[in-house]
């Protein structure tokens, strides 16, 4: 698509408006090792692709390999989406394993 002069408006109003009705995720990938991997994203699928074979996906799997989504939650903003990453991050990886198996036990 290319953008003309006057375009950015709309753009600018078409961007915010997404922005504004997408719902964020914070999800855990784990891989075949068994390491796991906290990110957020507003599309778990096409994230995850990226992961596993693309260049957009994040230089953790480099020399990883994604096996599959082990959790994932769901939230009305980015901010927030981001609040939860940081705490999950932050948490030791037994944390991270009660709360996956207590998400998937609800």
């Amino acid at each position: 698509m290319e953008l003309r002069k006057g375009d950015e408006d709309f753009c600018h109003k078409s961007y915010y408006l997404t922005m504004k009705s997408s719902k964020w995720f914070v999800y855990i990938i784990q891989t075949e090792k068994g390491h796991l991997y906290t990110g957020i994203t507003t599309d778990i699928e096409r994230r995850f692709k990226e992961h596993s074979n693309s260049s957009k996906g994040a230089k953790y799997f480099r020399g990883k390999v994604p096996v599959h989504v082990i959790y994932h939650k769901i939230f009305k903003d980015r901010s927030s989406a981001s609040k939860h990453e940081a705490l999950i991050k932050k948490m030791k990886r037994s944390e991270k394993l009660l709360m996956i198996e207590t998400a998937t036990n609800d």
